[in-house]
């Protein structure tokens, strides 16, 4: 019978298919992934449209996911956003995503986090606050009034600056790198610059969200990367 599946289907789709059956069953375990193996295929990523329709991301964190809001066209047609204000509402959600933020840096040498303007400040402000350690804001250009180190990014039409005060900024200090969402990673990989400029180490990145279709590895990726929640496509 697995053999008429896979000769109608192809292998791609009779994993999809398998795995599909086997969540709407409510079976927990690695079933699927024994198909896979069977068939001498990887596991697919189950976020994609096929003609056996959309079938759910099983590494989705179901608490995050839900609160979530997924809002289609926004902010121009084509594009899917990812609101995280349904976090913030929830006061007994935010306090998981923060604890989950701890446990992910449990042990590890940090000396400041440096959070991207404005989203990443709401989740790096209690995150710094349960370290003790410093909080360094990432802003616009033109927003902070003292001396600072400045670095410029391309985006899809035109350019943006970021800035940082150089006071804020030691050398020799280790910082995780913080935003709510990473995309493309273009803002991160520039605020990684600047902090270097001041003769700091950045030791990683973390986003809540994390949209890795987008291919933000080819920027950052040569630091580890931690996220607590990854949509594989839109």
């Amino acid at each position: 019978m697995l053999l008429n599946i896979v000769w109608k289907l192809g292998v791609g789709e009779t994993l999809e298919f398998l795995s599909l059956l086997h969540l709407k069953a409510g079976f927990k375990g690695r079933q699927p992934f024994v198909y896979a193996q069977a068939l001498n295929r990887p596991f697919p990523q189950l976020t994609k449209r096929t003609s056996l329709g959309r079938i759910p991301n099983m590494n989705l964190d179901p608490v995050l996911d839900k609160a979530i809001r997924k809002v289609p066209d926004f902010p121009k047609k084509g594009i899917l956003y990812y609101d995280i204000t349904g976090i913030l509402t929830n006061p007994k959600v935010f306090h998981y995503c923060l604890d989950k933020m701890a446990a992910l840096y449990k042990g590890e040498k940090i000396d400041a986090v440096a959070a991207i303007e404005s989203r990443g400040f709401i989740f790096a402000a209690p995150f710094a606050d349960r370290l003790g350690i410093p909080l360094i804001l990432i802003r616009k250009k033109g927003k902070l009034p003292g001396e600072t180190y400045s670095c410029s990014y391309s985006l899809e039409y035109g350019e943006a600056t970021v800035e940082v005060h150089k006071s804020d900024v030691i050398q020799g200090q280790r910082i995780l790198l913080m935003d709510d969402l990473i995309a493309t990673g273009g803002t991160l990989h520039a605020s990684r610059s600047m902090l270097q400029e001041g003769g700091a180490t950045v030791i990683g990145f973390f986003g809540v969200i994390a949209l890795p279709f987008l291919h933000y590895e080819k920027l950052i990726g040569d630091l580890p990367i931690k996220t607590l929640i990854q949509y594989e496509s839109e």
